[in-house]
């Protein structure tokens, strides 16, 4: 059998319908969007169009969406434009947060002369909303709320209408990492009570190095990146026309083939989860499996020298995990998200994150390999 992905929380491999979209462009779409000759006119058309089935798919306007190289330069746009352009002097967030939201908002904290405070959290990595809303009352200053929709590591959620309303009522700005639900969950961003969502077209199916940023209307953002004026004047530098369309191609896919796509890896999800209970009934899960990302499950196993050696001993087995965030310049670092929770000594952390290509025969591989792994 060839090798086992259920890395598909760090990243997607493309679809073949993607690829093709993009080859064309390569091929076809070589002028410069910002020419005024046809050849560019025809890739301006081009990303306006991508730009346009984004904004459909999510339920935003057009004038919202901006293309990025991907879900950190969202983030950092938002956190440190929020503070350099919008007056925000007080970061709300959580010590969960993928590290391109913690480590800007610590570069903030160090030099931005910012107040940051952490909310509170439970066992399972939810959002003590009691604490968020004191913090919002307490607060003087203008205030930014950063909260990931999902976390990547073990998939709990946080309900953005609540958290959203939340930030209204108090007049605090809310922004939410949405790497990983974007293409995942459905959005009406035009209903919603947020400012700042972010994505990543490589955790849909699409091409790395491609991203967007939702900027409401009603904020707006003065240029993150300074240039040409591309992207109406908000990030300078020529656009990046064919993983733009890969991106939107990616999308519409996503929502195209959500509910069957949902369903499939949802069932997956389960049946690994009780298949790992089943045959290691010593490990204990992190996160909300129950409620959580339906493509996530986060195990912790015991101490042992086989548990020490699991991630590279899967690999070498043929099945590719994790055991934290993908974005540690490819090292075993662990899991500041579970070492956040208060995980237990010694225990490792392995999350599981499966696609609607991933089958039940592939669980039926893992669990047979774990099994040889931990023997």
């Amino acid at each position: 059998m060839s090798r086992i992905f259920f890395d598909n929380a760090s990243t997607t491999p493309i679809d073949e319908q993607v690829v093709e979209v993009m080859t064309a462009a390569m091929r076809e779409q070589y002028g410069n969007p910002s020419s005024i000759h046809a050849e560019g006119r025809r890739a301006r058309a081009a990303i306006e169009q991508a730009r346009k089935t984004v904004a459909h798919h999510l339920g935003a306007s057009i004038g919202e969406i901006f293309f990025t190289s991907g879900g950190t330069e969202s983030s950092n746009m938002v956190l440190k434009g929020a503070v350099r352009d919008l007056g925000v002097r007080r970061i709300i967030s959580s010590r969960i947060e993928h590290h391109c939201v913690l480590h800007s908002v610590e570069a903030l904290e160090r030099h931005a002369d910012i107040h940051v405070e952490w909310v509170q959290l439970d066992e399972k990595g939810r959002v003590d909303l009691a604490h968020l809303a004191h913090l919002l009352k307490t607060g003087t200053e203008k205030t930014l709320v950063s909260l990931m929709h999902a976390n990547n590591e073990i998939g709990t959620m946080i309900d953005l209408t609540v958290v959203g309303n939340l930030c209204r009522e108090h007049g605090a700005l809310f922004h939410s990492d949405t790497v990983q639900t974007v293409g995942y969950f459905p959005f009406d961003l035009a209903q919603l009570p947020i400012d700042f969502i972010t994505g990543s077209a490589h955790k849909f199916y699409g091409p790395k190095g491609t991203g967007f940023v939702f900027i409401n209307g009603d904020c707006p953002l003065p240029p993150f990146m300074d240039g040409g004026g591309q992207e109406r004047n908000m990030r300078g530098g020529t656009e990046n026309t064919y993983g733009i369309l890969g991106l939107a191609k990616a999308l519409d896919l996503a929502y195209t083939h959500y509910y069957e796509r949902r369903a499939h890896t949802e069932s997956l999800r389960n049946y690994l989860r009780e298949r790992i209970e089943q045959e290691f009934p010593h490990t204990i899960p992190y996160g909300d499996p129950g409620g959580g990302h339906y493509k996530l499950l986060n195990i912790g196993f015991p101490p042992s020298p086989r548990t020490d050696m699991l991630l590279l001993n899967l690999d070498i087995a043929g099945v590719s995990v994790s055991g934290g965030s993908a974005c540690t310049s490819g090292a075993d670092a662990g899991s500041h998200v579970v070492d956040a929770l208060g995980g237990k000594p010694g225990w490792k952390a392995v999350r599981f994150s499966l696609s609607h290509r991933n089958t039940r025969e592939e669980v039926d591989v893992v669990i047979e390999k774990l099994r040889t792994c931990l023997s």
